[in-house]
């Protein structure tokens, strides 16, 4: 049977389809976009990632619930406090995708084609 067989998710009949635009529909706001950004690297708390995106902590929680709810963040508590982290990188590939094509849409060079300045300070 087919159904033991792994399907490709990247072709225009995959079931994956409809899934992928709910995701970019959870990615369809500028603090939750900002928020993948700010935990590109590290974990956060709400009120960390409150300061970073100069947001309430009650605003950027609900995203953050958002966020959680599409399994793009991952939680880990210590105490009462709760550390936001990226479940994986996807929604930063993602993310960093979009930044690069809207760089495009400025039209000239972007900065991501250009290497990487590598001048030495003393």
């Amino acid at each position: 049977m087919d159904a033991d067989k792994q399907v490709c998710g990247r072709y225009p009949d995959s079931q994956y389809v409809e899934l992928a635009v709910e995701i970019f529909g959870m990615l369809a706001d500028a603090t939750r976009v900002r928020i993948i950004l700010a935990l590109h690297n590290e974990e956060l708390a709400v009120n960390n990632l409150a300061d970073i995106l100069d947001k309430t902590p009650a605003s950027v929680s609900q995203h953050l619930a958002k966020l959680r709810l599409a399994r793009i963040v991952s939680t880990r508590q210590v105490g009462t406090r709760v550390f936001y982290s990226l479940a994986d990188e996807h929604a930063n590939q993602l993310v960093s995708a979009a930044i690069f094509q809207a760089e495009h849409s400025l039209g000239g060079s972007p900065r991501h084609h250009h290497p990487i300045d590598r001048q030495v300070t003393t």
